[in-house]
């Protein structure tokens, strides 16, 4: 369940890892608000990192386009999965190791900043193979490191995304690529990005900081990613993240605060009140309670509590009856301002 914070946010945490899309921008806009409260946490003294799982391109690449966006960042603000990826291989490679490399520009910087060597070619001799999205990578070099990772060479893959959004809709991610690659070699990769650890490691390790807060829009890499972690996480509605996929999510997707954006970084957290006997889960003017297995929502108030007071309600009905309930007819608030009217709101 939620937990409650007394404090903003900002006040206890000095790191705020963000997720870029979905977060931070969506699609070619930055997110209403982003760049300002971004700003705002910084001006609070708290450490602003971009997190993000794409390997192919580089911290600065990343940086440019924040900056186009109205954000203020440099290359040391973002962590990638590619750079996670390559800090893994150099722990277990000696100086200057030949690494064979499928992926784009940003995996091939990040292992020569970790002090290893990119190849191409299995005559180069590679110590490892190192995956992530490469869409020029041919499928030569792929049928290459299908069948050095079956021979046993040690694999690590950037993350196992199976889509990524692209300027035509969405599209294949590298999660295609590491499953038929596993499914081939019969091998299982480490992997560096989110839901595993090693990124939201990377990230305390080069920008710093004691108490760092996960922020994201996905349940399944941002959050689960840092249950996995053992970090704080923080899940915005700006994202892939809406009333359907709140409501079914398991313990291990669970955030432990929830915000409509990233102004939730600047408030205190409530958490809904259950009185003992009961199934109504209220909270700032609002009561939210499954009746028969479909939520009902009414009383009016601010959105953020609205969305602390479903997701308590419909995760109290999951978690007894296994069952998710049903939100066909329930509309939530919009994400900034009060709701325009109260009243009840059923299937």
């Amino acid at each position: 369940m939620l937990e409650e914070s007394q404090e903003p946010l900002s006040s206890t945490y000095d790191l705020v890892m963000a997720d870029l899309d979905g977060v931070v921008y969506v699609g070619p806009a930055a997110v209403p608000g982003a760049p300002e409260h971004l700003a705002e946490a910084r001006r609070r003294g708290v450490h602003v990192a971009f997190v993000t799982n794409n390997a192919s391109r580089t911290p600065r690449m990343v940086a440019e386009h924040l900056c186009e966006l109205g954000v203020a960042a440099e290359a040391s603000d973002v962590v990638t999965s590619a750079q996670a990826a390559a800090h893994l291989l150099a722990g277990r490679l000696e100086p200057g190791a030949p690494v064979l490399l499928l992926g784009g520009a940003g995996l091939e910087e990040a292992l020569l900043d970790e002090g290893l060597t990119p190849v191409l070619d299995a005559a180069d001799g590679p110590a490892a193979v190192v995956t992530g999205y490469g869409p020029d990578v041919t499928w030569r070099r792929l049928m290459t490191g299908a069948m050095l990772i079956r021979d046993g060479l040690p694999w690590v893959a950037s993350n196992t995304d199976l889509t990524f959004p692209t300027a035509e809709g969405v599209a294949p991610g590298h999660g295609v690529q590491v499953r038929m690659l596993s499914d081939f070699s019969g091998v299982t990769p480490e992997v560096a990005g989110k839901p595993a650890r090693p990124l939201l490691d990377e990230t305390v390790r080069r920008v710093g900081g004691d108490r760092p807060l996960m922020v994201g829009d996905r349940l399944d890499t941002d959050i689960e990613g840092a249950r996995v972690a053992g970090v704080d996480s923080l899940l915005v509605l700006t994202g892939v993240t809406g009333l359907a996929e709140l409501v079914a999510a398991p313990p291990r997707l669970r955030p432990r605060f929830l915000a409509a954006d990233l102004g939730g970084l600047f408030t205190a957290h409530p958490v809904p009140h259950v009185a003992a006997g009961s199934t109504t889960a209220e909270l700032g003017g609002w009561r939210a309670e499954v009746r028969g297995g479909v939520l009902a929502v009414d009383g009016a108030g601010d959105p953020d509590d609205w969305w602390r007071a479903v997701a308590y309600a419909a995760w109290g009905h999951l978690d007894e009856t296994g069952e998710v309930c049903d939100t066909s007819g329930v509309e939530p608030p919009t994400p900034v301002g009060p709701p325009a009217v109260g009243g009840t709101v059923t299937a």
